[in-house]
C-alpha cells in the first residue's frame, strides 16, 4: 500500500514535469516563429502528446513549406 502511494506520487510528478516542459517548449517555439505563443503554451500544459503532435504536424510543417 505504501509503495503504491509513492509510485502514484512519482507518476504525478513525472506527468507535471512533462506537461510543463512541453508547454514551455511550445510557448518559446511559437514565439520564435510568430505564432500565438499563449495559445500553444497553454494547450501544451493541458495534455500530452496530442497538442504537441498537432503543433508539430500543422504549425511547424506550414513553416517549412513557406
Amino acid at each position: 500500500m505504501i509503495l503504491d502511494d509513492k509510485l502514484k506520487l512519482l507518476l504525478i510528478i513525472a506527468v507535471v514535469i512533462i506537461l510543463f516542459l512541453q508547454g514551455a517548449w511550445m510557448f518559446r517555439d511559437a514565439e520564435r516563429n510568430g505564432h500565438n505563443k499563449w495559445l500553444w503554451g497553454l494547450l501544451g500544459l493541458i495534455q500530452f502528446p496530442t497538442y504537441l503532435l498537432i503543433y508539430m504536424l500543422f504549425v511547424r510543417r506550414r513553416r517549412r513549406n513557406d
